[in-house]
């Protein structure tokens, strides 16, 4: 399979492989997929089918509890629950479950979700670390908030170790084996990159600008072998000040006061400009095309799109104020809710916008796939974000507005602010981005430079690392493991 067979997810599965496939019984679905393939079927058919038994064979690995074993883990981390509460919160949508073989079985972070998204549960705790941490969290943003208001940005020099080791029974001692680890894509916020470590010489490092940045790493494999790399580099994020149409009324300076009547009468020119004007220039210079575009399978302007889109923006002319809408839409109608790998969903952002839930990365393709709808420019940032607290994988995106060019929108981040009344922390996210992001992708679904020799773990996303014999690619959480470490992390003068 190569990385373009992707386009394919977009053709339906025969009926009674995907009636297998939902029942979880994935081996009686790959003998039929083999069957299939033995025949004389269209090529866009067989394409699809050969990425079907990729899927097949990581769709249940991280669903690992029963419904007794999910029971039991939730009646450890809180007290009083019983069977039925388990059942009304998955009929509410808040595990993440499928079948394996007819029976239930629920996702490995199921708990950690459910903590995450409702903070009513919080009282039942047995270990209040978990308020605790979430509180400390929350006020660091808050107080990031401030600053960057007064300061007009933030910069954060970070120093991280990232790493990937294979797990035991996948060991194949002495064989080839390739690896990629992300490092940060050195544009936008990014300044001063350096790699500063590698745990074996030489290694290849894609271009500094290159869409999904890694270091590669090629050898045969020892014993206990871990593949790991030091780097460090500077975010430097500025404050944007949007007009006061599509934010709250907030106490400013007057430098601030002058700066936002300046962007309010801009915006209040767009309005008196007629339908004919206002479409003219809109029109986009060349490097905004692609950015208007679908980008199959995932950024697909489908029918329900479409119409949703229409609905949420309807009356509504000024491409800033559109963007707002659409924002406030995804972050007060749908609720956040850990995933199965991006990889195993045939349609991102309609999965999200017909179950309403998904995580940061499908929050930020359905705001990208509305605005391109809705004809706003919009494209994708990923990677790492890191606190002194903490660090994990995390999603955001772009949109392009005149005059301001290239703004941020964290749906995932704005969503949260949201459900916990925080509602300058909601307007910020539209806009503006904290400077804890380390955005090792630029793009959405790129290839690796150099290229895998097959399909990717993750063909979108570029943020923990991949592995590959001569022969077949490694399955994450499954047969290696990657970790990220906050070396260093220290704020430093904004440019």
């Amino acid at each position: 399979m190569e990385h373009s067979d992707l386009q394919y997810l977009t053709i339906d599965l025969p009926e009674d492989i995907k009636k297998l496939k939902w029942y979880g019984d994935f081996e009686r679905a790959k003998r039929i997929i083999d069957l299939r393939l033995e025949k004389d079927i269209p090529i866009p058919l067989r394409k699809r089918l050969e990425l079907e038994k990729w899927i097949l064979k990581r769709l249940p690995v991280t669903y690992i509890y029963t419904e007794e074993q999910a029971l039991k883990k939730l009646q450890e981390t809180l007290e009083g629950v019983t069977k039925e509460e388990l059942e009304r919160l998955q009929d509410e949508g808040a595990i993440e479950w499928i079948f394996v073989n007819g029976q239930m079985r629920y996702k490995d972070n199921f708990v950690e979700n459910l903590l995450k998204t409702r903070k009513e549960l919080w009282s039942r705790l047995k270990d209040a670390c978990v308020v605790e941490e979430q509180t400390r969290s929350g006020k660091l943003l808050d107080q990031m908030i401030l600053n960057m208001k007064e300061k007009g940005g933030l910069a954060y020099r970070m120093r991280i170790r990232a790493s990937l080791k294979v797990e035991k029974g996948a060991e194949r001692i002495g064989e080839f084996i390739r690896v990629h680890l992300p490092v940060p894509v050195e544009k936008g916020q990014v300044k001063n990159f350096r790699l500063l470590k590698t745990c074996m010489e030489p290694v290849l490092v894609s271009p500094p600008d290159y869409p999904q940045r890694t270091v590669c790493m090629e050898t045969n494999l020892e014993p206990g072998q871990e593949f790991w790399i030091e780097y460090e580099f500077e975010n430097h994020t500025r404050y944007t000040r949007l007009n006061e149409g599509c934010q709250q009324k907030e106490l400013k300076s007057e430098a601030q006061n002058q700066e936002e009547k300046k962007s309010k009468t801009q915006g209040e020119k767009w309005d008196r400009q007629s339908p004919e004007q206002q479409n003219q220039k809109l029109q986009p210079d060349d490097s905004l095309t692609s950015y208007l575009e679908e980008q199959l399978p995932h950024i697909r302007f489908t029918p329900y799109l479409r119409e949703l889109t229409q609905q949420v923006t309807e009356g509504e002319r000024n491409p800033l104020r559109k963007a707002r809408k659409i924002y406030d839409y995804i972050t007060t109608h749908i609720m956040y809710s850990f995933v199965r790998q991006y990889a195993t969903i045939d349609n991102l952002p309609e999965y999200m916008a017909t179950g309403m839930k998904g995580d940061c990365g499908i929050y930020a393709l359905l705001f990208i796939t509305m605005c391109r709808i809705a004809k706003i420019p919009a494209r994708w940032q990923a990677g790492l974000y890191a606190t002194p607290l903490t660090i994990g994988c995390h999603d955001w995106a772009q949109f392009y507005i005149e005059p301001y060019g290239w703004l941020y929108a964290d749906c995932s981040f704005g969503g949260s602010a949201w459900r916990g009344g925080n509602r300058e922390r909601w307007d910020f996210y539209f806009g503006n981005l904290d400077p804890f992001r380390i955005p090792m992708c630029s793009e959405f679904q790129q290839e690796f430079m150099p290229p895998k020799s097959f399909l990717r773990e993750d063909p979108y996303d570029n943020q923990s690392g991949e592995a590959e014999y001569d022969d077949r690619g490694l399955i994450g959480k499954l047969e290696y493991q990657t970790e990220k470490q906050v070396v260093e992390i220290e704020e430093i003068p904004f440019k």
